[in-house]
């Protein structure tokens, strides 16, 4: 066995490039757009806030342009004292509400960074999740679906995310959408093209009761404009000559009572201190609420209490391997294709659903008595792996080794040993 070689890498690795540093926005994997620099973060659906920006300033700024001719038309100084105040705080409102639009749709809503693996937990002892080959891929550990943890004297379960690999925190849930689990979620906005979270809820509570002050302020003012010019005729006739004030009532009429009725069921909730998520899923009516601290503390935790930092820093440098590469590989000397990336830490090569593609030297041993041995880990978590299990089914060639290996008789290979004591110490 003089012939034999160590399955480390090969030298092709001394002809790679250094990892390319970039900023994390640039490699995020979740389906957010970034603009500015990863200064500004949006959903996939972005493009509905152009929409949302029409709908409110189109019939705003048309308010805003009726009520200035009527300034400047103006033949009695009482006529301007009544109009430069609603043009004036017309214009504010408006500029107001677009700008929590986009306080909402621009900014993290509390996205939780994810894991790159599953997470370790040495709390589970009897049910250490096994070792299952199947077509030469090992799958993802086994963990617990969910964790018991105690809010405010209260049980309450927290899920395991099979995306972000992690443990969602009490109240966040994954969005599928922007594929991010969410601080706090309240729902996936359409409207703003953004998650609602833990960051922006406050302003989009502000947005959609800005809103439906505006609609309150634009119906009751194109009113104020069709009496005034009524002038003893008929309010039929009024109406006639006053289009753009029927317009901007009935467009408003149908629109306040889509933001209004959202404005009050979501002032319910924060009175409630529920999230929408949680009042269709969990209907705390049945049953009581950890989060409930009264009407009173719970209004001021959102209005004045302190918003929290963004948990990522999106333009943070990290370095990314180049993945559109093959990497020739000394072990089972093959070829990585451009979907297997490198694991570093375990030295094994992954597919692109992220589970460990077992190599050609190995697939062919015997592992009996390794599911046993993942049971009793020493101190330091390492499995022992005896050698004695080593055993080829298969007539076949190690890499390396000139001589064939026999099917009926045992291996000693000391340095294929410690290389698996290496890769499966991270269990």
């Amino acid at each position: 066995m003089s012939g034999y070689q160590s399955p480390h890498w090969g030298s092709s690795h001394k002809d790679m490039a250094p990892p390319k540093p970039r900023r994390l926005y640039q490699v995020w994997k979740g389906s957010n757009k970034f603009f500015c620099g990863g200064r500004m973060i949006f959903g996939p659906d972005v493009a509905s806030l152009f929409l949302s920006t029409f709908l409110i300033g189109a019939p705003a700024v048309t308010f805003c342009v009726k009520v200035f001719t009527k300034v400047t038309n103006a033949q009695e100084h009482s006529d301007q004292l009544l109009w430069y105040p609603v043009l004036i705080v017309g214009l504010i409102v408006t500029i107001l509400d677009l700008t929590f639009l986009f306080l909402t749709s621009g900014r993290d809503p509390g996205i939780v960074p994810r894991n790159s693996r599953p997470p370790d937990d040495d709390a589970f002892d009897g049910n250490t999740p096994s070792m299952e080959w199947v077509n030469g891929k090992t799958p993802h550990l086994r963990l617990p679906r969910t964790k018991d943890v105690i809010v405010n004297d209260h049980v309450v379960k927290v899920k395991y995310c099979d995306t972000c690999l992690l443990y969602r925190l009490p109240r966040a849930s994954h969005c599928s959408i922007c594929n991010n689990c969410v601080q706090r979620f309240d729902h996936h906005c359409p409207w703003v093209g953004q998650c609602i979270g833990v960051r922006n809820y406050r302003f989009f509570f502000l947005f959609i009761s800005s809103s439906t002050f505006l609609c309150l302020y634009v119906f009751s003012f194109s009113w104020v404009n069709i009496l005034r010019e009524k002038n003893g005729s008929s309010l039929w006739k009024a109406m006639s000559r006053e289009i753009v004030s029927i317009i901007l009532i009935v467009y408003c009429f149908i629109t306040v009572w889509f933001v209004g009725g959202l404005t009050v069921f979501h002032f319910y909730l924060i009175c409630t201190n529920q999230t929408t998520y949680e009042n269709f899923r969990y209907r705390y009516d049945k049953k009581e609420n950890p989060y409930n601290k009264g009407m009173l503390r719970n209004i001021r935790e959102l209005f004045f209490s302190r918003i929290p930092p963004s948990m990522n820093k999106f333009r943070a440098w990290v370095l990314e391997e180049d993945e559109g590469r093959s990497v020739a590989s000394s072990i089972g000397g093959g070829i990585m294709c451009s979907k297997e990336r490198i694991d570093i830490e375990m030295g094994s090569k992954l597919t692109e659903d992220g589970s460990i593609s077992v190599p050609d030297l190995l697939q062919n041993l015997d592992y009996s008595g390794i599911e046993d041995n993942l049971k009793n880990k020493d101190a330091d978590g390492v499995v022992p792996i005896k050698r004695h299990h080593l055993l080829f089914r298969d007539r076949g060639l190690v890499h390396g080794i000139s001589s064939p290996i026999q099917a009926d008789h045992d291996v000693d290979v000391p340095d294929l040993s410690s290389s698996l004591d290496d890769m499966y110490s991270v269990v």
